[in-house]
Order: C-alpha cells, then sequence, then structure tokens
C-alpha cells in the first residue's frame, strides 16, 4: 500500500480484546472499503490475554492491519497517541476496541470532517442509546455535566470513543494522560471547530470492561482541573500578515 495514497487511518486501542478484534475488523473494512483508502493501526496496549496473537492472524488476512504494541499498559490516552503518530494518512478515525462504538457512522463523521475543511478540526460521535448499565450512565451523565459548566465545550458527550479529526491538529495538542477525555475543549482552544454527529451506542462484544469508576473518578478531578487551566492561559493566536 503506497502511504501517500492513504487518506483515513483507523486507530484502535486495545487491552485484553482478542474476541473483539476480527469481528469489528470487519465491520470498518465494510464501512470503508471503497470509500475511502484506508489502514487500520491497532494499538494493544499491554494485553495479558490472547491479543496478541489474534491481532497477528487478523493481520496475515488483511494487508492494511497493522499494530503497535505496548510492553506493558499505559492507558488509553497513551495508546490513541501512539496510534495516531504511528497512523499515515492525514485524518484519522479512533473507536474503542469492545465493538461498543459502530464502525457504520464512521463515513458519517468523514463526510462532516471534510465538508468543514480546514475549518473544523475535529467531529464528535454523541452516543444515543446507550447500551451501558444505570449506574454507568449516570456517572456518565454527571461527569459530563460537570465539564460541561467548568470547560463551557458545548460538548454533550466527551466519552464516545469514536470520532474523527486532522492529524496535524492532534499532534499540536498538550498531551496529558487522560487526554482523550477532553478533544472538544482542547480543540476549540487552539481555534478549530468542532461538529458532533449523534451515534448508536451498542452492547460491548466479547470479554468484560477494563475501566473502573473509583481510579478514573480522582484523575478525572485532576485533569478537569488542568484543561481548565491550559484554556485559561492560552494567549490569543496572532494573526500575522506578510
Amino acid at each position: 500500500m503506497n502511504a501517500n495514497s492513504l487518506a483515513v487511518s483507523v486507530v484502535v486501542p486495545v487491552r485484553n480484546e482478542a474476541g473483539n478484534i476480527e469481528p469489528l475488523v470487519k465491520e470498518i473494512a465494510q464501512a470503508l472499503d471503497g470509500r475511502w483508502v484506508f489502514e487500520v493501526v491497532y494499538v494493544n496496549d499491554g494485553s495479558s490475554d490472547g491479543t496478541e496473537a489474534e491481532l497477528k492472524r487478523v493481520m496475515a488476512q488483511y494487508p492494511w492491519l497493522r499494530r503497535v504494541r505496548h510492553r506493558q499498559s499505559c492507558g488509553q490516552s497513551a495508546a490513541v497517541r501512539t496510534g495516531v503518530m504511528a497512523a499515515r494518512a492525514p485524518l484519522i478515525v479512533t473507536l474503542d476496541g469492545d465493538g461498543q462504538n459502530d464502525p457504520a457512522f464512521i463515513p458519517a463523521l468523514l463526510r462532516v470532517l471534510e465538508a468543514g475543511a480546514p475549518r473544523v478540526g475535529l467531529i464528535a460521535g454523541q452516543r444515543v442509546k446507550r447500551k451501558s448499565g444505570v449506574f454507568k450512565m449516570l456517572q456518565s451523565r454527571i461527569a459530563n455535566a460537570v465539564r460541561s459548566v467548568v470547560l463551557r465545550d458545548g460538548t454533550r458527550d466527551t466519552g464516545c470513543g469514536l470520532k474523527a479529526f486532522r492529524r496535524d491538529v492532534f499532534l499540536s495538542l498538550p498531551y496529558f494522560d487522560g487526554l482523550h477525555r477532553f478533544l472538544p475543549a482542547l480543540v476549540k482552544r487552539d481555534g478549530c471547530e468542532v461538529g458532533y454527529v449523534d451515534v448508536i451506542d451498542r452492547p460491548r462484544g466479547a470479554g468484560v470492561s477494563n475501566y473502573g469508576m473509583w481510579d478514573r473518578l480522582w484523575l478525572g478531578i485532576l485533569d478537569l482541573a488542568g484543561v481548565w487551566w491550559l484554556i485559561r492561559r492560552r494567549k490569543r493566536i496572532p494573526e500575522v500578515e506578510e
């Protein structure tokens, strides 16, 4: 595959998701094949199950499937950044590796992103008909409400892994653990517009969730304070004339 011809890189961070890899890869291909020249970059974030072996098996079937591996788990934000840095296309799509994000919505995100170029830097999926448990949904709603009040980012749901953005915009953002939960606010901070597309949430495929509640709660509060500080300290971007 000629890297110069690539239009889209799909980045999928995974940890212990062996049972979900092949079904999701097939769905991504079905969504993009014939529409965009694409690659899929899986980031194995220190999995301890059969994820690595399954990736190697599936990669033998699809020349556009690549994988990058963390020797130990570094978290979702680190995995997303590793995948974006390894990506060869100017447009990036991210989605979670557990099957809850439906790849059928990828074309809609990409069309809105391309239509808004160059002023639009990010299209964020906004989940409807959530399939998570009642407690998890309540937790998510409270977190989104607090974030919206503090950051005023105009985003209903930052927790959806399904996003499309320009690679250069993402790599220009300040990196920290937890970055993936604050992309709309940080993209707006850098002067780009953010668009939104409603997407249907699905039940998880195989396996169990890798994320707990209490470990994310306190880190999320600290991250929120840090992002608020970054936005407040951002100087106006000067308009330059030659």
